[in-house]
This record gives structure tokens, sequence and C-alpha cells, in this order.
């Protein structure tokens, strides 16, 4: 009679998926999210954050202003003055969403701009 220590190791099936109960997650497409949050009405611009390190690199080039981090899509704006801020960002959020899988998504705004309109607000 052989008595054996520990534990046996575990078969390794190949035709078996990696994790059974897990689906596979998708990477979101940060250059189409990048163009729906610039489209949003009241964003100016996608920015690089405080730190200029905001952006997601890609093979040929980087996405600026979009972080695709593990549970969260960070998006960095620039908003134009005159909208209230959280209208604008609640419009980002909304725009973003499907994009995002299931991750959920944080809007910083870096910087309000000043336009036109906002100059003749300004003076009246």
């Amino acid at each position: 009679m052989t008595r054996r220590r520990g534990r046996t190791a575990p078969r390794f099936d190949s035709a078996a998926p990696p994790n059974p109960g897990a689906t596979p997650r998708t990477a979101p497409d940060a250059r189409r999210i990048a163009e729906k949050a610039a489209s949003c009405p009241g964003v100016s611009a996608l920015t690089r954050g405080p730190y200029g390190t905001a952006a997601t690199y890609l093979p040929g080039g980087s996405v600026p202003g979009v972080c695709l981090r593990d549970e969260a899509v960070e998006i960095h704006v620039a908003v134009r003055y005159g909208r209230p801020i959280p209208e604008i960002v609640a419009g980002v959020r909304e725009v973003v969403s499907p994009l995002s899988g299931d991750r959920r998504v944080d809007v910083m705004v870096e910087d309000v701009t000043d336009t036109e309109e906002a100059r003749k607000v300004g003076r009246s």
C-alpha cells in the first residue's frame, strides 16, 4: 500500500475553458469611446489629465483622455462654460456606457473653457 503526501495535482484538460463559470471580458474600444465623448454637448475637448498621463496606449498611437482600467473607463474632459457640469457628465456617461462593457464610467472634468457666448453673459 502506497501512501501519498499532500494533494494530487489537478488534471489539465486542454479542451476545457480556463474558468468555466466566467465569461470572457472584451476590452472596450478606446478610440470609439473618445469619439463619442468628444461629440457630447458641452464637451470642448478630451484632456490628458493633470499630469499628462491620461491616455490609452495602442499600437500605432495613443488615445488621449480615455483610460481603460480593470473595473472602470476613465474619461478626462474639458467642458464649455454655460451648461451645468452635472448635465454634461451625465450625458457623457449615457453615451459611453454602452461601449464600456461591464465597466463603470468615471468622468473627470479637468477644465472649463471660455466661449464667446460666455463672454457675452459675463458682461451683462
